[in-house]
């Protein structure tokens, strides 16, 4: 029973009984259509390129809609054409033009045909829903078009006379480019990226573009989202791994042309420190050409060996100055005596580091940096906090994003939900508070909160500093690692010392008791309920399976980035959620998917059928629905009742 002051704010919105029982009728007829479509894709890495196209075609799924819709009527190169037409529209029709091939009849036949593709796909939804994703423009003319049957398409005055006026005034292009988008659009009515929008791939930016002009997304931080986030948040450790890791690939693009961040002081430092260095252990690994590389591999190894150690000194501040994330043995600084250049690991093993030159380090205070280094990370500082670009892109990925997220009864997160060997959930204690399962999750969750909007200086820079420990700390269901061996993997030769474990998790996942217990602990159904996965890449090739638990887990991990697509086999999953089923799309790389035109769909394998089409009135959408109709009819009560009056002016 909702209080009169609710409903006297309720009333504000419906005015009358009409408008009341107006939007109770709509509403409740609305619970009774199939589901949305939800698409599941994680570890994008920056791969703008191949998210994108996977987006255009909704995973391959158009394709199979248009053979449905046209069968035998079309030739395969026609479906292939009309396929390509929605994909990209633009550079579709532009083709035409050059080819002279964009002439009325094409153009009219083109209508007819993607309106038909139109009806196809808006057919589980509301009229009203359809019409709000078509652009104000067109609405009322699509809308009428569509509405118009079959025969009427092809035979009616009026719907060739509405053809006849779109090519007449010349409005063909942009007409059949907006049925393209609305097409789209429609195609995914909800998204999910489980995680990792950025790493090696050239333009993460171009990933959050086309997210930001979509509706209905939402992000589950994965590790390298955390660790970008926390550096335009002003993380000094994060921002100089941020600049490590594309180095590392020779990744200019991500930082200077994505994000204006001026990597010149970092080059001139680097080149003045280690300018007689070979630093043979700092080379680039080149995954793509880049086309706004203006420094030789000579010059990037050494501002990836500058970086580095610039970023190894912060790090050990940053734990230094936060004993309770308990990463002492992290503090690599303290396993290395640097007058004899000497690594010691916990057991009391020696190791020789492979490089001997460390012109920055004081032996005796191996963490303190340089007044010029000091002045670098100045810099960069600044030119992350004044990225527009990025700044605006963080606020949005803040906005959209969480922890974990659960939808219809799936648990989206995208490394792990922490465990010990014997199945109990980790535990992690902070500030006197020890926090476990669903509590650590919610606790990390509400450290991203604190980073953002807390007005206590001292508070809001322990939740900054957080951040790194998200991004590489053993208990975070980011990462979900013993460790990560950056230092080692650059200065140590030995793969024990090296070794990054996966925390038990990962194993127990598995088995169906386990998981059985993780739904319990979320106080979700266990008969019903899934886990959904990234981070870690499913090696296809060598038999790894993305499906496991009596097909309660899904790792969704396939290879979208080129860097991972040796180890995977495949270049990509995407899981879909609709009415009828759940089923895993495996793709191919983008280059496949470019050459082979609109005839690329992926192999897709259904993976579980439900006994009965699953309903809006079914998912969280519908109880939130239902949940309104009760206010409204409490409304309407109140208004027959005469409780709250009617406003009839």
């Amino acid at each position: 029973m909702k209080s009169r002051r609710y409903l006297e704010l309720l009333s504000k919105k419906y005015k009358t009984i009409e408008e009341a029982s107006s939007e109770i009728i709509e509403l409740t007829a609305v619970s009774v259509l199939p589901k949305g479509t939800e698409y599941f894709l994680s570890d994008l890495h920056g791969q703008h390129d191949a998210f994108a196209r996977i987006l255009r075609s909704a995973s391959g799924n158009t394709r199979d809609k248009i053979s449905l819709e046209f069968g035998g009527s079309l030739s395969e190169n026609e479906k292939n054409q009309l396929s390509n037409l929605i994909y990209e529209p633009s550079k579709f029709m532009n083709l035409m033009k050059d080819n002279k091939k964009f002439t009325p009849i094409w153009i009219r036949k083109t209508i007819i045909n993607l309106l038909r593709v139109l009806e196809r796909v808006a057919a589980k939804y509301s009229r009203h829903k359809v019409r709000t994703k078509i652009p104000g423009h067109y609405r009322e003319l699509i809308d009428e078009m569509l509405n118009v049957s079959g025969e009427e398409m092809n035979k009616s005055e009026y719907f060739n006379t509405l053809i006849d006026t779109i090519i007449e005034i010349d409005a063909s292009f942009d007409f059949i480019r907006t049925i393209c988008h609305v097409i789209q659009d429609l195609s995914i009515d909800h998204l999910h990226i489980v995680g990792d929008i950025y790493d090696r791939g050239v333009r993460p930016d171009k990933i959050v573009d086309i997210l930001m002009i979509r509706e209905n997304v939402d992000l589950q931080f994965g590790n390298h989202d955390v660790l970008w986030i926390g550096a335009a948040l002003g993380n000094e450790s994060l921002i100089c791994n941020v600049i490590r890791n594309a180095l590392s690939y020779s990744n200019y693009e991500s930082i200077e042309a994505a994000y204006a961040i001026n990597l010149r002081p970092l080059s001139v430092f680097a080149e003045s420190t280690y300018g007689d260095d070979p630093c043979e252990r700092f080379q680039p690994r080149i995954l793509t050409p880049n086309k706004y590389d203006n420094f030789s591999k000579d010059i990037t190894a050494k501002m990836y060996k500058a970086i580095s150690m610039i970023q190894f000194k912060l790090t050990s501040q940053l734990i230094d100055r936060n004993p309770e994330l308990g990463m002492d043995h992290r503090n690599v600084f303290r396993k290395v005596d640097f007058k004899r250049n000497i690594y010691t690991d916990w057991d009391g093993k020696e190791y020789p580091l492979l490089d001997d030159h460390f012109p920055t380090i004081d032996p005796d205070f191996p963490s303190r940096l340089t007044e010029e280094e000091k002045q670098i990370i100045s810099l960069l500082k600044s030119s992350f906090a004044h990225s527009e670009k990025l700044q605006k892109h963080i606020r949005y990925l803040l906005n959209i994003g969480s922890v974990y997220k659960i939808m219809n009864s799936n648990i989206l997160v995208h490394g792990c939900i922490p465990m010990e060997k014997d199945g109990s959930f980790s535990t992690f204690e902070y500030e006197g508070e020890v926090y476990s399962g669903k509590s650590l999750l919610d606790f990390f969750d509400n450290q991203v909160r604190l980073a953002q909007h807390s007005t206590h200086k001292l508070k809001r820079q322990k939740a900054i500093d957080m951040f790194w420990y998200m991004w590489c700390g053993p208990k975070s269901p980011m990462f979900g690692k013993s460790q990560l061996s950056a230092f080692e993997n650059l200065f140590v030769d030995d793969k024990g010392v090296r070794e990054e474990y996966y925390n038990p998790y990962y194993a127990l996942s598995k088995e169906e008791k386990y998981v059985d217990k993780i739904f319990e602990e979320f106080g979700l159904d266990p008969k019903r309920s899934h886990i959904i996965n990234g981070h870690v890449p499913v090696k296809m090739k060598d038999g790894e399976k993305p499906i496991s638990a009596n097909g309660k887990v899904y790792v969704i991990d396939g290879g979208i980035s080129k860097a991972y697509q040796p180890k995977t086999g495949i270049a990509g999953y995407t899981l879909t959620f609709n009415s009828h089923n759940l089923s895993l799309a495996e793709h191919s790389n983008y280059e496949t998917m470019e050459t082979v035109h609109g005839a690329y769909t992926p192999k897709v394998h259904v993976t579980e059928k439900f006994s009965e089409r699953i309903l809006i009135k079914d998912t969280d959408e519908g109880k939130a629905l239902q949940n309104t109709i009760e206010e409204l009819k409490e409304l309407l009560n109140a208004y027959r009742t005469g409780e709250i009056r009617e406003d009839m002016d």
